[in-house]
């Protein structure tokens, strides 16, 4: 996959994305990072720990989450955007499914965006992905989780996303596909895809897992956001087992020991 000026061989390696949320309200760690400074601090730790992506996100998504205007996001997001671009030799995602937010951010130096619609948000994102030439995660994701047969509409709705980024003149090659751990599916759905992401993976683009921290594992566990880095870590092994190489995750650090050892112990 190319991202930026960047080849990611997921056939042969793993990526951790690092978490940068620029917002007063996610559901993690809102309010730390969404001033200039604590958020450049942030993301040099990243990189030092192995961030080979930095996902900047403006808008929280957490469930309920309040609404914003796309000029309040694109002010959080384009002054970190082109501090980063300034600062840092990394490659930056934004976390967006706004068209608009997504052109500013691109403007500003992000190579990717990362769409939790999937492209379907309004129509028209896929315009300026191609536009731009940029690399797009596409996400599965429903208003309401109702499915008649989970695991196949799953597929199938990264299907069409795929296709219509095909269709909009998005190279294949700046495709990875995200199961959505979090988003339109009840907590028995978010167990039943992460044990079964090979599905995804059978797709034949790389697979993007983002579920660090999320409450799947808080309600398993019965923790709270602050205690789910072991959980986590067990989604990161088990996806990496299953076909995914890139890991969307706010603990750099302990997830990419958790990868290498994994990789260590496969490879011998």
């Amino acid at each position: 996959m190319i991202i930026g000026d960047k080849m990611f061989d997921t056939t042969r390696e793993a990526y951790v994305m690092g978490v940068l949320n620029v917002t007063p309200d996610s559901f993690s760690d809102g309010g730390r990072y969404n001033n200039y400074d604590s958020a450049m601090q942030h993301v040099e730790q990243m990189i030092a720990d192995g961030a080979a992506i930095i996902d900047v996100g403006g808008e929280s998504t957490r469930p309920g989450y309040t609404l914003i205007s796309s000029q309040e996001e694109i002010h959080r997001i384009v002054p970190i955007i082109e501090g980063i671009r300034k600062n840092f030799d990394t490659v930056i995602a934004v976390d967006t499914y706004k068209n608009d937010v997504a052109e500013a951010a691109i403007v500003a130096g992000a190579d990717m965006v990362n769409d939790i619609w999937g492209l379907r948000y309004n129509g028209k994102m896929p315009k300026v992905l191609a536009q731009y030439d940029v690399a797009c995660c596409l996400m599965q994701n429903r208003t309401t989780p109702v499915y008649f047969n989970f695991l196949e509409e799953v597929v199938q709705d990264l299907q069409e996303s795929v296709d219509l980024a095909i269709k909009s003149g998005i190279s294949r090659d700046k495709i990875c596909v995200d199961p959505g751990v979090g988003f339109g599916k009840t907590y028995q759905m978010n167990l039943k895809i992460l044990n079964h992401l090979d599905r995804i993976r059978d797709m034949g683009y790389p697979v993007l897992l983002g579920a660090s921290r999320k409450s799947v594992i808080g309600l398993t566990l019965g923790v709270d956001t602050n205690q789910r880095l072991e959980g986590t870590i067990a989604t990161t092994v088990l996806g990496y087992l299953q076909g995914c190489r890139i890991f969307r995750v706010h603990d750099v650090k302990e997830n990419i020991r958790a990868l290498r050892m994994t990789e260590a112990i496969l490879n011998s």
